[in-house]
C-alpha cells in the first residue's frame, strides 16, 4: 500500500486521481483503503473520488460496501449527486436503506436522485421519491420541484409535469427547459414561450430557444417571434440590441415589431431612437394618431416641450385619427 503520510493538501488532486486509478485497475478495496488514509490526514476526497468508489464496488457486486460509502458520504457532509446514484445499479435500494436508520434525505439528495430516474425513464422510482419529498416537506423546494417537473416530462407524464409547473411560485431555467422540451412544439408554442419569457425577463433562455427553434425543430422565425424578441430586449434595457435585431430581420418588420421598440424607447427615455422608430411607423400607419401621441409623450417626459408641441401641431395639421387599441403608450 502506498505511504501517504507525507502527503499535503496540495496533493489532494493527485490522491483523488490515484483512487480512480486503483478502481480502474480493479483494486477497489485498495482504493477504499487509500481514501481512508487520506481522511486520517485531514484531507477530504472530493465527490468524484466518492463516485469512483461507488462505481467500483457496484461493478464487483458489493452492494453492502456501496451502502456503506453512501453512509460515509452523509457522515462527511458530502451530498450524493446524480452521478453517485447512476453509478450504482442498486441506487434506489441504497436510498431506502438510508431511510431505515431514521435518516431523512435532504432536498439536495432528492433533487440529485430524481435526474437519475429521468435519465433511465424510471417513473416508478421517480414517483416513490416524489412521495418521500412530500412526506419530509421538501416538495416545494425549487430544486426538488424543478427535478420533479423534469422527471415527469422525460418519462412522458406531461399532465403531471404541467400540474407541478403551474403550481410553482418560483421557476428557474431548469424548470422552463424541462417543461418546454416535454411538449410538442410548433410555431404557436414558441410564440407563447417567447411571450412568457419576455414577461419574466429571461433573455438568455429566449435566445437559446430561438436557436433551438430553428436548428432542432426546423421552424423558421415568424414576425410574431421577432416582435416577442424585440419586446424582451426592450424590457431588459437592451434597446440597441433590439434595434440591431430589427435591422437584420430577413422579413420586413411590421407595426407590432416597431411598436414594441417604440414602447421600450419611451419606457427608457431613448428619444433619438424613438424618432427613427416613429418614422417607420408613420410609413406603415400614416393615418394613426397613437404613434404620434406616444412620441409626443416621450418628448414631454424628457422635458422637450417644444418638440412635443411640434408633434401635436403636425398631428392636428394632418388630422390624424387615433385607432382604438393601436396605441403603444399603455405599457410602462
Amino acid at each position: 500500500m502506498l505511504d501517504v503520510s507525507s502527503f499535503t493538501r496540495e496533493d489532494l488532486v493527485a490522491t483523488n486521481a490515484m483512487v480512480s486509478g486503483y478502481v480502474q485497475l480493479g483494486f477497489v478495496k485498495e482504493a477504499m483503503c487509500l481514501a481512508q488514509e487520506i481522511q486520517k490526514l485531514g484531507l477530504k476526497p472530493n465527490i468524484i473520488a466518492w463516485n469512483t468508489l461507488i462505481s467500483g464496488f457496484s461493478q464487483v457486486g458489493d452492494d453492502s460496501m456501496v451502502s456503506e460509502i453512501f453512509q460515509l458520504m452523509r457522515f462527511r457532509g458530502i451530498e450524493p449527486n446524480v452521478v453517485s446514484w447512476t453509478s450504482n445499479e442498486e441506487a434506489f435500494d441504497t436510498f431506502r436503506q438510508m431511510l431505515e436508520p431514521g435518516l431523512l434525505p435532504s432536498s439536495a439528495t432528492i433533487s440529485s436522485l430524481l435526474p437519475a430516474c429521468a435519465s433511465i425513464i424510471d417513473s416508478r422510482h421517480g414517483k416513490e421519491i416524489h412521495g418521500y419529498s412530500v412526506m419530509i416537506g421538501v416538495e416545494d423546494d425549487i430544486y426538488v420541484r424543478s427535478a420533479l417537473v423534469d422527471m415527469y416530462a422525460k418519462c412522458g407524464f406531461i399532465y403531471e409535469a404541467k400540474t407541478l409547473f403551474d403550481t410553482m411560485l418560483e421557476r428557474n431555467s431548469v424548470t422552463w427547459n424541462s417543461m418546454i422540451f416535454g411538449i410538442k412544439l410548433d410555431h404557436l408554442t414558441f410564440t407563447a414561450l417567447f411571450t412568457a419569457c419576455s414577461r419574466a425577463g429571461l433573455v438568455k433562455l429566449t435566445e437559446n430557444l430561438f436557436c433551438v427553434m430553428q436548428e432542432k425543430y426546423q421552424i423558421e422565425p415568424r414576425i410574431k417571434h421577432y416582435a416577442c424578441l424585440v419586446d424582451l430586449l426592450g424590457r431588459a434595457r437592451k434597446i440597441t440590441e433590439a434595434y440591431d435585431l430589427i435591422k437584420t430581420m430577413p422579413i420586413e418588420p411590421d407595426l407590432f415589431v416597431w411598436g414594441a421598440l417604440l414602447g421600450s424607447c419611451r419606457q427608457h427615455g431613448n428619444i433619438e431612437l424613438a424618432e427613427i422608430v416613429a418614422k417607420h411607423l408613420r410609413e406603415l400607419e400614416p393615418d394613426s394618431k397613437g404613434n404620434g401621441l406616444l412620441l409626443s409623450s416621450l418628448y414631454a417626459d424628457a422635458g422637450s416641450w417644444e418638440e412635443a408641441a411640434k408633434v401635436k401641431k403636425m398631428m392636428k395639421k394632418r388630422k390624424l385619427r387615433k385607432f382604438p387599441g393601436c396605441s403603444w403608450s399603455t405599457r410602462r
